[in-house]
């Protein structure tokens, strides 16, 4: 098995943990406003955007997820691409983290919800 250094797999565990706590936040927020107000025209925009902000976080997880077993697989040693592949996948992640965080709380506000 191919190690990575104990800060890095420590940043992949923690932003698939983030990403996993989107994909849940998203889609509860998405059921409360469907039972709340159901789906309208009004709703649709907030609805949808929830549900991509969950699709998103999924594949960001999944991504991480998929190369770190790759990497776990590597023998004797991790490949120069796999890892550039690691540090790019990071790096997309903790970009879109932020983003997709604030658009469940635009959410939430906009419907005036805790």
């Amino acid at each position: 098995m191919a190690d990575l250094p104990s800060q890095i797999t420590e940043t992949i565990n923690q932003l698939k943990q983030q990403a996993l706590d989107i994909v849940n936040e998203a889609l509860a927020l998405e059921l409360t406003i469907f039972q709340a107000f159901g789906e309208t025209e009004a709703t649709m925009a907030a609805l949808d955007e929830m549900k991509s902000a969950a699709e998103d976080a999924e594949s960001s997880y999944s991504q991480l997820s998929t190369i770190q077993l790759q990497i776990a697989k590597a023998q004797p040693v991790t490949s120069a691409d796999m890892l550039q592949l690691l540090e790019r996948a990071i790096a997309r992640t903790q970009a879109r983290i932020p983003a997709l965080e604030r658009s469940i709380e635009e959410v939430k506000m906009e419907y005036n919800l805790p």
